[in-house]
């Protein structure tokens, strides 16, 4: 099947497709964790009239067509819904995306100090080549929260004026052996350590840098060495996203898997007013390892929110709760790993999405026999083709590489054991997982004119 990139496309509407790039940008530029992601949508939302779902219950409000409603979980999760003038019982247009992305987590007991030098132990999380993260500019994100229960928030390394920092590699010289090894084997996960400071504290005599560092964080910071214990902190690459090429055609930027996802569906709910369904928006956390824990899709934070939604409607129940999911339809919005020419070998080129297409169909994810997929109905593809055509939206369909090279899994297949139809449906990116990661701006917004067209398809 023929398709034409969308630069191409006499009706591609490029100035816009611009001016949308440049508030994706800065959302990614801002929100480099999964809580910076929830607070900044949380905050915008207020502004636009939003209620939590906690007020809808404690004041015995009755949500309202149109009405924005949110929930978050742990403040790692975050739920959005615009009501529709359907009843809820017609079940729900979801977008599902996730809006944690791989990096390095400082550990619980992290700063220890090596020939007068001070370092963070790091613990990677979710799929990284680790050597990707040597020698680049680093920056920490993230909470320490006291016992008392205070909450400091800390970024270091994003302002022009903040010191930036990094994990050290050997010199070729003295490489031999290193470059002898394989790529997964050339750092070790133990060796990723942060090297945060070299100047000693007067007066001490014993790890005199690791005094100096207690002292700088106690002063700049207000905690102290244990309270390491309570903190969630984040190692991430410096530095804002940035247009990519000479032709400013593409993004280049970290966490694009899956915050463009999460960006594009969020801005489509906030545009697409007055739904028929009742839209929801799903922002949810450990996608890349798994989706585990509480604030992970496998958690039940999400149909808790859609069984209280429907108790302020009056009609709560087991029974209607779940035939509300089998009533719902569903895109996982997640990427797609673009076909790269200096790679070919990995994919299967006419079941490969390039970057400047339009958004992609992934009909099944997983790895090998399709394990660990979702395998949406043909019925839902042909609903969503025609909700496509509809809105004049440009797409393509893939698959990710080739059938035994691999392969990754999204949130789908849990959302589908509700009873849900669903498909991933995402944005083609280049260097997926890495700390810089590349999108073709044309993409990013038939995505978002794509979730606009799923909302009223």
């Amino acid at each position: 099947m023929k398709r034409e990139m969308l630069w191409k496309q006499e009706g591609f509407d490029a100035a816009a497709c611009s001016d949308f790039c440049e508030g994706y940008k800065k959302f990614i530029s801002d929100n480099k964790t999964e809580r910076e992601a929830v607070a900044g949508v949380i905050a915008e939302l207020k502004e636009k009239g939003a209620v939590s779902l906690d007020e809808v219950l404690e004041k015995g409000m009755k949500p309202e067509p149109n009405q924005l409603i949110y929930a978050d979980m742990m403040k790692k999760s975050l739920m959005i819904f615009r009501m529709g003038t359907a009843p809820l019982t017609e079940g729900l247009r979801i977008l599902g995306a996730h809006v944690d992305s791989p990096r390095l987590d400082i550990k619980q007991n992290p700063l220890y100090e090596d020939h007068e030098m001070a370092y963070l132990d790091t613990h990677y999380y979710g799929g990284v080549k680790k050597y990707q993260w040597l020698t680049i500019p680093l920056a920490i994100h993230g909470v320490v929260v006291k016992k008392d229960g205070t909450v400091i928030n800390v970024v270091i390394g994003e302002d022009e004026s903040d010191p930036v920092l990094g994990i050290t590699d050997l010199l070729p010289h003295l490489g031999k052996s290193q470059m002898g090894k394989k790529a997964g084997e050339f750092v070790s996960g133990e060796a990723l350590n942060l090297l945060i400071a070299s100047t000693p504290l007067k007066g001490e005599e014993k790890d005199a840098v690791k005094a100096n560092v207690l002292a700088i964080i106690k002063e700049k910071y207000g905690f102290e060495e244990e309270d390491f214990l309570s903190a969630e902190l984040e190692v991430v690459p410096a530095g804002r996203a940035r247009d990519y090429g000479l032709d400013r055609s593409m993004v280049l930027g970290y966490g694009q898997d899956d915050r463009v996802c999460a960006y594009t569906s969020y801005k489509a709910l906030l545009d697409q007013e007055n739904p028929v369904y009742t839209t929801a928006c799903l922002f949810a956390d450990k996608e890349e390892i798994g989706s585990v824990g509480a604030t992970g899709m496998t958690g039940t934070y999400f149909a808790d929110a859609v069984r209280e939604l429907l108790e302020a409607c009056g009609c709560a129940s087991e029974t209607a709760l779940r035939r509300i999911f089998k009533k719902s339809k569903v895109l996982s919005s997640d990427v797609s790993a673009g076909f790269d020419p200096l790679f070919p070998e990995v994919m299967e080129s006419k079941n490969s999405c390039y970057l400047g297409y339009g958004p992609v169909f992934n009909k099944f994810t997983g790895s090998g026999g399709k394990f660990g997929s979702n395998d949406a109905n043909a019925e839902y593809i042909a609903f969503l083709r025609a909700a496509m055509e509809k809105g004049k939206v440009s797409f393509q369909t893939a698959e990710l590489g080739k059938v035994d090279e691999g392969g990754g899994g999204t949130i789908a297949y849990i959302l589908a054991e509700l009873g849900c139809e669903v498909i991933d449906f995402g944005v083609a990116v280049l260097s997926m997982h890495s700390p810089h990661e590349v999108t073709s701006k044309a993409d990013v917004y038939e995505a978002y004119r794509a979730y606009r067209a799923f909302i009223v398809g």
